[in-house]
């Protein structure tokens, strides 16, 4: 993907509210464990570790792979889910982004008042290890590529997709933009859909 290409891709996604998706990948499908990982992720702006086994003792996890911070449809899904934020905990679920931004890059968007806002942690795969772990792969980085900020953008993208993962450490249900032809919008109110069926003890 050549320097014009990238950018008008993020020109688009900024004015029609569309992510940039890479090339897509087969997820992991539903009813496989989901692989444990741990990773440098930022709650309101502040690093941390965090552990998808220890998360999963307090209920289901949703883990989201989106490209990058700072790009229309991810600052779409990140407000999204900061918004619904309060139902994902009243039905007793973990919210976890995940992209291959770097820590200080997910430090700002984290606590970003327009985005995140503090509610849900962002984790950092610069090398991608985590995505391949989920059958994700991750593309670039594109040189000259620039975020809605006018920074540089010097890590790859991974493809949007998103895993709801029961306690018991199962994937319950899998969300992706390319292959679903879904908008970042859709994956939270999908994901919210099924952690409230886990709630009322019912299959997605």
């Amino acid at each position: 993907m050549n320097k014009r290409l990238m950018c008008s891709l993020v020109a688009g996604a900024l004015l029609a509210g569309v992510a940039m998706v890479p090339t897509a990948f087969a997820a992991i499908s539903q009813g496989t464990t989901a692989p444990d990982f741990t990773m440098q992720a930022s709650h309101a702006g502040k690093a941390f570790s965090i552990s998808l086994a220890q998360e999963l003792k307090k209920g289901p996890v949703i883990v989201y792979f989106f490209p990058s911070a700072y790009t229309g449809g991810c600052d779409i899904e990140a407000h999204a889910f900061a918004e619904d934020a309060a139902k994902f905990a009243a039905a007793g679920a973990t919210i976890i982004g995940v992209s291959a931004d770097s820590i200080q890059r997910l430090n700002a968007f984290s606590a970003d008042p327009s985005y995140c806002a503090g509610k849900f942690p962002v984790a950092s795969d610069p090398e991608g290890k985590v995505a391949a772990q989920y059958d994700l792969k991750m593309e670039g980085p594109q040189a000259g590529a620039k975020d809605v900020r006018g920074d540089a953008i010097e890590h790859g993208f991974i493809s949007r997709t998103t895993f709801v993962i029961d306690r018991d450490g199962k994937i319950a249900a899998v969300f992706s933009s390319e292959s679903d032809h879904l908008h970042p919008q859709e994956h939270v109110s999908k994901s919210l859909a099924v952690v409230q069926q886990l709630k009322a003890g019912k299959k997605p």
